[in-house]
């Protein structure tokens, strides 16, 4: 137990150390980091249930990003919420899509199984990380159809503030 308390506060640190780089775009990307009321930046990062998904595939779609680790406990706790949100606005124009921050495939994948995930989730080496200047979990992106940041949200959410800010971005 102390062991994977120890494991999990490095990994927690690690993250918190990585802060946004210099050149958080994606190549071409003179927007930069993400801001609300900006458009969202372009990436291309491999997913499961594979390939790859790009934010330019999804374009006319509300998008919900949730970046998340394996080990964190809100995580794991909010995957459930987010998922009957994917299963229940899919139809509506919602996409959500999973970001696993600084982990492999494997375990995304264990962490996609574990909760009966319909959505996608993508494995992040650090692009969409820095892109978002994520330095903590879970943080939350919302997306309006026209790929415009309309919200982020750091740390854990209930599932009626996700599902006001899903309802916001479908109208």
């Amino acid at each position: 137990m102390a062991r994977e308390v120890l494991a999990a506060a490095l990994a927690a640190l690690a993250l918190a150390g990585c802060g946004r780089g210099g050149g958080a775009g994606s190549p071409g990307d003179a927007a930069g980091p993400a801001r609300v009321g900006r458009a969202a930046p372009g990436w291309s990062e491999p997913s499961l249930p594979g390939p790859s998904l790009t934010l330019a595939s999804l374009h006319g779609k509300a998008i919900y990003l949730n970046f998340f680790a394996t080990w964190c406990p809100p995580c794991n706790q909010e995957a459930p919420a987010i998922d009957a949100l994917a299963r229940r606005y899919g139809s509506r124009g919602l996409q959500v899509v999973g970001v696993d921050v600084l982990e492999n495939a494997r375990k995304a994948s264990q962490f996609r199984d574990e909760h009966r995930l319909s959505y996608p989730v993508v494995i992040d080496g650090g692009t969409l990380r820095d892109q978002y200047a994520v330095n903590g979990l879970p943080v939350h992106v919302f997306i309006d159809r026209g790929g415009i940041v309309r919200k982020i949200v750091v740390g854990e959410i209930s599932a009626s503030d996700m599902r006001s800010n899903v309802e916001r971005l479908l109208r």
